[in-house]
């Protein structure tokens, strides 16, 4: 049986893994496909734990902070992979993986008591499409966010291509994941939107990106403005998936199971 007791057992040879693909993808003039393969084994010894963990549980680990955690290390593995393949920068390994390994310690660091049932509210076919589609775009951003972070330092015009690209994936399963919560909130508790705390961030964050794609469409805007607009936005998403959680006002937040 998988618990967490064996998350470490999994998680360091990954990030050790994402580790190595990201040195050799620092140490080649082209794109590696060594770098490919280590990367690729550690995603896939994620998936591993993942399928394991939720055989064990007997429901999808997606209730707590710490397993949403999980499914971030595993997307931005994979996020950082697929970047790496179409824009071979070679230094969005390195990124991808301390962004993975850091979520990934602090579940090791800091583990959580869970149980095989699920509220009521959880129980429902939305559950694992809203959370799954939002962690994905979550990590997809997350790379456009660390785009925009080199762009800021050193602008490039090929950085805002790839940032565009990744703003309209993520994007587009954001808008799905809200689209999706919004289904579940009216099944849930008979409206698709309250203004809770955490669904106020949720719009916020929206129109960040959404002010992004604008501006790049109208090209109106300076890249400085454009890298800026993304970091903030990026931001706005970090407080919308957990620093809510430490705002007096989630205390009566509909969205109060994800604070364990």
């Amino acid at each position: 049986m998988i618990t967490w007791d064996n998350f470490y057992m999994f998680a360091l040879p990954a990030v050790a893994l994402w580790c190595a693909g990201a040195v050799v993808a620092l140490t080649s003039r082209k794109r590696s496909n060594a770098a490919i393969l280590l990367t690729l084994s550690g995603i896939l010894l994620f998936a591993a734990y993942i399928a394991g963990f939720w055989i064990s549980l007997q429901r999808p680990p997606l209730r707590t902070m710490g397993e949403t955690r999980l499914w971030y290390s595993f997307f931005m593995g994979i996020s950082g992979l697929v970047t790496y393949l179409f824009w071979k920068y070679r230094w969005i390994l390195a990124f991808s993986a301390v962004a993975g390994g850091v979520f990934a310690l602090l579940n090791i660091l800091e583990p959580e008591i869970h149980d095989r049932t699920l509220m009521p509210a959880l129980q429902s076919f939305w559950f694992v499409p809203h959370v799954t589609v939002y962690m994905f775009s979550y990590s997809v951003l997350g790379c456009a966010f660390i785009i925009a972070c080199m762009g800021m330092f050193r602008h490039r015009e090929n950085y805002l291509e790839a940032a565009d690209k990744l703003v309209y994936t993520g994007m587009a399963f954001l808008t799905a994941g809200m689209l999706t919560g919004a289904i579940w909130a009216k099944a849930a508790w008979g409206h698709y939107w309250s203004w809770d705390p955490k669904e106020t961030w949720a719009a916020v964050t929206w129109a960040g990106y959404l002010l992004y794609m604008h501006l790049r469409i109208l090209r109106r805007a300076r890249p400085r403005v454009l890298y800026g607009i993304l970091v903030a936005s990026f931001v706005s998403l970090q407080i919308c998936w957990y620093g809510v959680n430490y705002l007096p006002s989630a205390r009566q937040s509909v969205h109060s199971y994800n604070r364990t």
